[in-house]
């Protein structure tokens, strides 16, 4: 099955990191997430109820990114899809990527960041 729903480059300014100075000025992040989900019977019906709202999703999201602040991206990453997977019962496999867009390391880059796949248990 290769039906997804996807939402992409969702930012948020939010005040997640491990150095302190992440926490007290705050940066952007980019999240992007992608959901397996069998979408034939939307297709078909053209019912809300028979597919993912990607609103709710984005509400979601943007809940734990904005709540307080935690070290690590693997932690913000794993909340995520933990609540997608468990929340929305068609959802068979969530994939979720955070990009910190401008992180206190020097050099040149356009982000860095961490992607996980979790599937549903």
């Amino acid at each position: 099955m290769t039906d997804k729903i996807f939402l992409e480059g969702l930012e948020f300014y939010a005040y997640h990191g491990a150095l302190s100075a992440e926490n007290e000025i705050g940066q952007i992040f980019i999240v992007d997430v992608e959901m397996k989900v069998d979408l034939q019977k939307a297709g078909h019906s053209d019912r809300v109820e028979d597919t993912v709202h990607y609103g709710e999703v984005y509400e979601d999201i943007q809940a734990i990114m904005l709540d307080q602040p935690v070290n690590l991206l693997e932690h913000l990453a794993e909340r995520i899809a933990n609540r997608i997977n468990s929340h929305y019962n068609r959802v068979m496999e969530t994939k979720v990527r955070i990009t910190k867009k401008n992180p206190p390391i020097p050099g040149y880059y356009n982000g860095v960041g961490v992607e996980i796949v979790r599937v549903k248990s």
